[in-house]
């Protein structure tokens, strides 16, 4: 007798289906018939009526994978990356992940918005179906922990979610332009660097780590770019060493490395640094204090406002700090008459620096803007 059929929470054909999730980590042996009809499933309780079985869909997997390396987003940042913007779908599909026990919610104040997070079912749906083994081994206990975090860090990693729901929807709106990859988990590409005044070796973690392919008539091309969205929490010297030590990376052929090629070919490996700032006068004081950093940064990190991006994330809206040093040349606001490092107030300046700053797009093939300096 053939196995029957079933239908999913989505009313759509399924194949028959084994119910009992394998342990985590493990991979469960199927013969050669049952491998081509086989999926995974959880059970999905709903309140007062009987148990169901919840059939993950590609999106489901897509949405957890997400997850996986954000580690928290919103409902409006699912909406945003696998729904099309569809909130409404959005909401119900996250519903029935929460009543199959693979979402889970952050306690909320009143109005504030819902926090979603993985649970252990979810890492065990994962790894069954053969998305964890794309990751670094971690035990359960350590994934579970990486979504309890204090709030001043959930601010931090929603701004990162917020840059990427930007960015995303974008770049798919744009013809000859896909993303080949956009991480948010630190420890994917967090990379080693010496500093420029001891030398001394750091570890670096990124926010977030992009390729954006490009293809024409000349053949398929890639832009590769790492993202830091900064709070306001950290001093300008701080975002100066930081800086200085992507230039390290680049320059010691770090990234060469990593994608299989020797350090002497590093040339063949450029990236850009996104900076996100959430004001225009920290935006500026970066741009100075780059300058003035040894060695100076003039090219390879772009600097912008949350603001500028969530608004406009394709347009012209960064600067760099050759940008800067070019507006101010010959004014009062020339680095080099700056009384000193940190953030400073100066109306006047921000309000000169919007008129007369050179801005670019993210994606526009200018001259000089690689890696370099």
């Amino acid at each position: 007798m053939p196995a029957p059929q079933t239908v999913n929470g989505e009313g759509e054909l399924q194949k028959p289906c084994l119910s009992a999730p394998a342990p985590l980590g493990s991979t469960p042996r199927l013969n050669s018939k049952d491998r081509a009809n086989f999926c995974y499933t959880l059970p999905m309780i709903k309140p007062g009526s009987r148990a169901m079985i919840f059939v993950p869909q590609p999106r489901d997997l897509a949405l957890l994978r997400i997850l996986f390396e954000s580690r928290l987003l919103t409902l409006e940042h699912a909406a945003t990356l696998c729904f099309e913007g569809r909130g409404e779908a959005a909401k119900k599909r996250v519903q029935k992940l929460k009543a199959a026990g693979v979402i889970g919610e952050r306690p909320r104040h009143a109005f504030a918005p819902s926090v979603l997070h993985l649970t252990r079912k979810a890492f065990t749906l994962l790894s069954q179906n053969g998305i964890l083994a794309e990751y670094p081994p971690l035990p359960v206990t350590a994934l579970e922990k990486r979504a309890q975090v204090s709030d001043l860090t959930l601010r931090h990693e929603l701004e990162v979610m917020d840059a990427k729901t930007a960015v995303v929807p974008a770049i798919a709106r744009t013809n000859g332009f896909s993303i080949a990859e956009f991480s948010t988990w630190p420890a994917l590409y967090q990379f080693r660097a010496q500093r420029p005044d001891t030398r001394a070796e750091v570890t670096v973690k990124p926010d977030g780590f992009i390729r954006i392919r490009e293809q024409d008539d000349g053949g398929v091309f890639e832009h590769t770019f790492f993202l830091e969205v900064d709070r306001s929490t950290e001093t300008q010297d701080t975002l100066a060493l930081k800086a200085a030590c992507y230039l390290d990376y680049y320059k010691s052929g770090g990234l060469a490395v990593r994608n299989g090629q020797p350090r002497s070919a590093f040339r063949e490996f450029p990236f850009r640094v996104l900076m996100v700032f959430k004001t225009p006068e920290r935006r500026n004081n970066a741009a100075e204090r780059l300058l003035v950093n040894h060695p100076p940064i003039f090219t390879q990190v772009w600097l912008t406002t949350m603001k500028e991006l969530l608004a406009d994330p394709l347009g012209a809206i960064w600067i760099r700090p050759a940008d800067y040093r070019t507006a101010t040349d010959g004014t009062p606001f020339t680095p080099e008459k700056a009384s000193g490092f940190g953030y400073r107030r100066q109306t006047a300046r921000e309000d000169f620096i919007e008129a007369k700053v050179r801005k670019h797009k993210l994606l526009s093939p200018e001259p000089g803007t690689g890696a370099g300096n």
